[in-house]
């Protein structure tokens, strides 16, 4: 078995065993593309979640439709997730607001599938955080409402709950 297999086989492993994300679990490898790594043709399908609240529930919803949304379109769609306010709760290493180890572990996962992570850099500031407060995988832009917007400008859809 090749390295790229193996690492493939470990991945999918992973998401199975989250439980949270049960639609996310295919049949076959998926890998999102992601707007900064994406050098082929564009996704045919571009989306951008607003994530602004700490709330369990509410974070489990958005990360279950990103799930739902990776697995129905595997290779043909860009996400990113961007998070502000409390929101960015989600993507801190420790986070000051009570948010489920099972939820930052499954932004974790859909983060090795190509999902990006934005960090609000104002809301970073406001709450005396640096990139080394964050999760590896979430990349920080000067102001989430900015980066939505543009991420529109480019042909991204928006959702919000």
């Amino acid at each position: 078995m090749s390295r790229r297999q193996l690492f493939s086989r470990t991945r999918r492993i992973a998401l199975q065993s989250i439980g949270l994300l049960g639609g996310l679990v295919a049949a076959r490898q998926v890998q999102a593309h992601h707007t900064d790594t994406h050098f082929e043709d564009a996704s045919k399908h571009r989306i951008v979640y607003q994530c602004n609240h700490a709330d369990p529930e509410y974070l489990q919803h958005v990360l279950f439709s990103v799930g739902e949304l990776l697995r129905k379109y595997g290779d043909d769609i860009e996400i990113v997730v961007t998070t502000f306010g409390p929101g960015l709760h989600l993507v801190a290493k420790h986070p000051q607001r009570p948010i489920p180890h099972e939820l930052r572990q499954s932004a974790s996962s859909l983060a090795e599938y190509g999902i990006a992570f934005h960090a609000c850099g104002n809301t970073m500031k406001a709450m005396n955080w640096s990139e080394k407060d964050l999760l590896p995988f979430a990349k920080v832009v000067p102001i989430g409402a900015d980066d939505i917007m543009q991420l529109q400008e480019q042909g991204f859809a928006y959702i919000s709950w």
